[in-house]
Parts: C-alpha cells; structure tokens; sequence
C-alpha cells in the first residue's frame, strides 16, 4: 500500500509566532512577498514618534544599501503627511520626480528604486509606523498587485503592533515599578528623558562609524528601555535612597546592590511576563544590572572587565553620567557642558567606554538640543 505524504507543505511564514526580532519577521513576509511580486526588492518600516513627532529608520529587508539610524520631522516628509490627510495607501508608479527632492529620504528613495507603494499602519487612532513597498522598475503597482500587497501589508502591520506592544508592555510594566521609585527619588522625568536619547545618540554614532554593527531595532530597544536602568533603586532603604548628606561605606555599599536587585526583578518580571525569548527583554535586563560596570573590571555588581560589559549597559552609563553632571543635584550644583565633558575624557578608559564617550561628545549640537528640549519639569518618559 502506497503511503501518503500528509506533510509537502512548508510553511514559510511560521516563525513569525516566535520570539525572533522584528527584523527577521519582516525578512520573512518578505521573502513571501517576492514569491507572488518579484519586483519587490525592498520593505521598510518607519516608526512614528507621537512624543516629537518625528519618524526614524527601524528595520528593512532587501537593502543593498540601507537608508538606517535615520530621523526627520513628519513635517519634512509633505508627502507623508498629505497621504494621511488623505486617508488611503500611497502609490507612486514611477520615483524619478523624488530624485530631485528636498528631504534626504526623498532622493534616497527616488535614487535607489523605481516604484514606491506606502501603507500607514496604526493601532486605533493613533499613527504607529509608514510600511514601505519598493520595486526595481515603474510602473509595476497595477490594481491586482496592490490587492496583493494589502494582504502582506496588513500582516507586516500586525506583526509590528504585536513586537510594539510586547515593548510596550514590557516597559509598562518595569516602569509601574520605576514610578515607585521615583515617588522616592529625586530624578525627573525629563532626566529620563535626555538620558535616553544620549544613549540613542551614542548608539547612532557607533554604528555610522563602523564600530558596531548596530541594527535600527536595537537601537530604538536601547532607546526604550535607557530609562529603566535604576529600577533596582525600589529595593532600597529611604534612610539610604533619600539621605542628603554623603553615605557612609556601609551605606555606600547597600546602594550598590540596586544594580544587582535591578536585575533579579527584571528577571521576574520578564519570567512572570514569558518574554524569556524576546530578544529585547535581554537587552533590558543588561542595561539595569550592568550600567555601573567599569571599563577596568573596578565597577559592580560583578567587577565586568571592558567588552565583557554588554554593549548596551556601556552606552547608557556614559548618558546617565553626562546627564547626572550637567543638572543639579541635592548634593551638587549643575555643571557647564565643557566641564562635565572634560570629566567624561578622564574617566574614558578606566570607568566608561572610550568609543562611547567619543560619540556623545561628537554631536555638541545634538546634545544641547536634546538639554534644551527636555527640561526638568516639562516633560515625561519616553513611551
């Protein structure tokens, strides 16, 4: 008797119900897409930022040169914006009129390909991301296409809200414990704030530089999550966290368990939560237990020695100590840009990252704005 083969089908889009990173999946659904659209040679997703109101590069497929660790104003992109004024999907058979665009985006666009198809994707009101669909030759997004491409744009769409809302859930979570710290704790929410984007800036620098080579997503997770690093500080005594006057060694030692209780929580919360396969929740998990390693193995909670200290927790210690030098504290007045920067150079090498130091004080410009933006009392964590 003949035996069936009940199983010739492989799905190709299975792995999209696993913990793989938001880059994979959109490889996949590429992957899909160019077996019924070959002329599909790229699909990008661009975040929206609802804080700034900004859109920045977050993953792509198919790239031979990627347009990454890029941001602009929703404003600068007009044709962006009259899509949603508009209310459908954006087609544009034939990009030759981007060439000469104002915006960098724009000409990146126009000069790399020959056809652009743009979905908005949002949860309820609110605008997520842009879902791009380009294609190596014009004049290729005919009516059944598009049908097509819906399917597969919707599905990317879900995919991103699904990967958002882990993060999202993620961080509620640990910050539903950070507020009760801060219910404590002196920082400000705008300490937070800047502390992040320094963070993001440094990663940014990094990588345009060669250094590292660092994808767009993990670079918005270190973004996410930068302002969660002290979430440990809960587990600390008032008689320690609060004290005006300096900590005596004893006291001194008991706050430097935060960094180790930090990540025991963390480590619950992330087990509570199943995310122990969600890459970003690792990323997380570095950035609270090692922000205070130190480059010459001197630093706690485990005396990490230089490239053993996880990137992540690397690039957010030399933010939190920008930040923490250029902005008054109880115990210090603020200091001026160029002193806390001179101090950033001495401690490069033994306490923080050399590399890292060096990207932040690259963008004088940037991290002024960033001060400037986000002031003590005007602003909120970012989302």
């Amino acid at each position: 008797m003949e035996t069936l083969d009940l199983y010739p089908h492989v799905d190709v889009l299975a792995a999209l119900d696993s913990s793989q990173p938001a880059q994979e999946k959109l490889r996949l659904i590429h992957t899909a897409v160019k077996r019924v659209v070959p002329t599909i040679h790229r699909m990008a997703v661009a975040l929206h930022d609802e804080q700034t109101l900004t859109l920045r590069t977050f993953v792509s497929s198919g790239d031979v040169t990627p347009l990454a660790r890029y941001e602009t104003a929703l404003a600068n992109a007009p044709g962006l914006v009259e899509m949603l004024n508009v209310g459908r999907p954006r087609v544009v058979n034939n990009l030759d009129l981007f060439k000469a665009g104002m915006a960098q985006h724009t000409r990146w666009v126009g000069a790399n390909y020959a056809a652009s198809y743009t979905v908005a994707v949002r949860a309820g009101d609110a605008l997520v991301a842009f879902l791009f669909f380009n294609a190596d030759r014009a004049d290729v997004f005919t009516e059944p296409v598009l049908q097509t491409l819906d399917v597969y744009a919707h599905l990317g769409g879900a995919v991103l809200r699904e990967h958002l809302q882990t993060m999202r859930t993620l961080a509620a979570v640990v910050r539903i414990i950070h507020a009760l710290v801060h219910e404590r704790d002196p920082e400000t929410g705008a300490h937070l704030d800047r502390m992040a984007r320094y963070a993001q800036l440094i990663a940014r620098d990094l990588a345009d530089r060669g250094l590292y080579a660092l994808e767009d997503e993990y670079i918005d997770q270190i973004f996410t999550f930068a302002p969660l690093h002290d979430v440990g500080k809960i587990a600390i005594p008032d008689r320690v966290l609060l004290k005006p006057a300096g900590l005596t060694d004893e006291e001194r030692a008991l706050m430097k368990t935060h960094a180790a209780r930090g990540k025991d929580i963390l480590t619950q919360v992330i087990a509570h939560l199943r995310l122990q396969d969600f890459p970003a929740a690792t990323v997380l998990r570095n950035i609270a237990a090692y922000h205070h390693e130190k480059m010459d193995g001197t630093g706690y909670p485990d005396g990490l020695p230089g490239a053993v200290i996880p990137l992540e927790a690397r690039i957010v210690a030399v933010a939190d100590v920008y930040d923490a030098l250029t902005n008054a504290r109880h115990y210090k007045p603020a200091w001026s840009p160029q002193e806390a920067a001179a101090t950033l150079r001495r401690m490069a090498g033994n306490a923080l990252d050399l590399q890292c130091v060096e990207s932040l004080l690259a963008h004088p410009e940037a991290v002024a704005e960033i001060a400037r933006t986000f002031t003590d009392g005007r602003s909120t964590p970012p989302a």
